[in-house]
């Protein structure tokens, strides 16, 4: 079983029926990251755990990673929790403005810890571990609220990145008969 923290992220944020996730495949379940983002009582405590395993999983990080748009709210919380600053990975390169696809300031060189909410294939993290190295910036750890456990973790592994997780899927949805 789960902690109490986990417990509020399934009665919040758990939706059963069936869902296309984002990496093609489908599934019984999908737990809702803007049911978890949005609410104080969750994002808080939330962004204080990602704030001390990016810290655990990466000490020498000065700075927090979060893609966009669904990670921006946790590394934000996770930013104000560690004093750490965060950059925000855009999905491409905007084409006006600055034109940049990392947006907030860093240095090349610099390590970061990547933060994400739901881990699945592991397909979106790789593309941001991609844009971060692009930007001369050094990744090696991630870490994610819930790892579906589906691969994600195998995939960043071949490409140099530890995935760490506050939950898993098997953790969480235990007692679950449904899913």
């Amino acid at each position: 079983m789960t902690d109490d923290l986990g417990r509020l992220l399934v009665e919040h944020a758990l939706l059963e029926g069936d869902f296309l996730l984002r990496s093609g495949r489908r599934s019984t379940w999908y737990l809702d990251k803007y049911r978890f983002e949005t609410l104080p009582d969750l994002l808080r405590p939330i962004g204080e755990r990602l704030a001390a395993t990016a810290h655990e999983a990466e000490p020498g990080a000065v700075r927090l990673a979060g893609p966009a748009l669904g990670a921006v709210a946790l590394a934000a919380s996770a930013s104000m929790a560690s004093g750490l600053p965060f950059i925000i990975i855009r999905d491409a390169t905007k084409a006006y403005g600055t034109a940049n696809r990392i947006e907030g300031p860093c240095n090349e060189g610099e390590v970061v810890c990547l933060l994400e909410d739901v881990v699945t294939s592991g397909g979106a993290l790789a593309e941001s571990v991609s844009a971060i190295r692009e930007a001369g910036l050094v990744v090696r750890n991630a870490v994610c609220v819930v790892d579906r456990e589906e691969g994600g973790q195998d995939a960043l592994a071949r490409l140099g990145v530890r995935l760490h997780s506050l939950y898993r899927a098997s953790d969480l949805l235990a007692g679950h008969a449904s899913v």
